[in-house]
């Protein structure tokens, strides 16, 4: 069999019961050999409510996809002295001018709040060590959430550590994105339009579906009592309430092997070559990252990309130390979508690939294993 034919036969396998437990209604992937030869491939069809066929050009909300994108618009002002690294986000950014860290509860369940140690600098917004959290995996943010929600609590989110001092998966991307429209006076809708988009050839990826693009999104699906799936509604509100710098995005898998191209090829039209380079540096010494606690299940099963491996988070991606099971060599680029979305990117060999599914909670069974089929293939000889 070829390349071609094992993809193919991958995402066909997961797609063959869609309605069976464990099934899959369908996936769009992208691929990128080391040879430079790009692969799209569909399979199955865009919703368990759509009986349309998926196409390449099934449109998907790829959620912390944006993250990374997000991340080079910030890589960018730094590039022009803008802002640096090292900056203090509250000097743009009244939210977080005066941190407060969340310390504990009260007896009667209110939250404790003590000042931060140290201003949040640009550099920890990126590599998730603001202590900014998502609830759907970090138990103290969901308990603080109920809590001021129950009070009618108000103002910025607290941190769950003094900055720096720990890793901790969440909103710091939102916060970046706010940044850049701070720095730029462009929202970062319009930012990433002109300043990436554009010069990628990136014409499916915006924060909204497209008027052309609403008759080939793929449909959202949750997995319910013994696995099997159904149709949910999805939808995000228009920009600017969905301009969300960590998972806002709507794409393409061609469009964003674009993006992953040019990564691979130094930085294309978008970054210099040496600020790639530093994307991949080791951001979060000796702390353990990139694995996310299942604390709400109906969004997040829990996920470690590498379980058993210690991994690294540089300034965009999680990089595995040791080479991946599925073919990835050391130091590869990644992360994923919360709809079951999963990427890479291999500086060593020069391959990526896309892999794209609608379908809750996060880190599911079926779409990991579909995911790592689909990796095998595309290193396969």
């Amino acid at each position: 069999m070829t390349v071609v034919e094992r993809i193919e036969a991958a995402i066909e396998a997961a797609t063959a019961a869609p309605t069976a437990a464990g099934g899959i209604a369908g996936v769009s992937v992208a691929a990128r050999l080391a040879d430079g030869t790009e692969i799209l491939r569909p399979a199955g069809r865009r919703g368990l409510d759509n009986p349309a066929p998926m196409t390449p050009d099934t449109v998907f909300w790829i959620a912390s996809f944006t993250k990374a994108l997000t991340t080079v618009a910030v890589l960018q002002l730094v590039e022009r002295g803008q802002i640096g690294l090292d900056t203090p986000v509250g000097d743009w950014l009244p939210a977080l001018s005066e941190p407060k860290v969340l310390a504990g509860f009260d007896p009667d369940g209110a939250p404790r709040l003590v000042e931060a140690n140290a201003p949040v600098t640009v550099r920890q917004l990126l590599t998730h060590r603001s202590g900014l959290a998502y609830d759907f995996c970090n138990a103290e943010s969901a308990r603080y959430s109920a809590a001021v929600s129950a009070r009618r609590g108000k103002g910025a989110p607290p941190l769950m550590f003094q900055p720096g001092s720990a890793w901790t998966y969440g909103v710091g991307l939102d916060f970046a994105g706010d940044l850049v429209a701070a720095v730029t006076g462009r929202t970062l809708d319009v930012y990433l339009e002109d300043e990436v988009f554009a010069p990628l050839g990136m014409a499916e990826t915006a924060f909204a579906p497209k008027p052309g693009q609403t008759g080939r999104l793929a449909s959202m699906h949750a997995r319910g009592e013994g696995g099997t799936l159904a149709p949910i509604p999805f939808e995000l509100p228009p920009p600017p309430n969905a301009t969300m710098g960590g998972g806002g995005l709507y794409s393409t898998a061609g469009d964003y092997l674009k993006f992953l191209a040019a990564i691979l090829s130094g930085g294309g039209a978008i970054l210099r070559a040496e600020t790639v380079a530093s994307m991949a540096g080791n951001e979060a010494e000796s702390l353990e990252v990139g694995v996310l606690p299942g604390v709400d299940p109906s969004l997040c099963a829990g996920f470690d990309p590498f379980p058993g491996q210690s991994k690294r988070w540089g300034l965009g991606f999680v990089m595995n130390t040791q080479a991946g099971p599925n073919g990835r060599a050391p130091g590869s680029l990644a992360w994923a979508g919360l709809a079951n979305c999963y990427y890479w990117a291999d500086p060593a060999t020069g391959v990526a690939g896309v892999f794209l599914a609608q379908l809750l909670p996060f880190g599911d069974a079926a779409a990991l294993e579909a995911f790592g089929a689909f990796e095998r293939a595309v290193y396969s000889r």
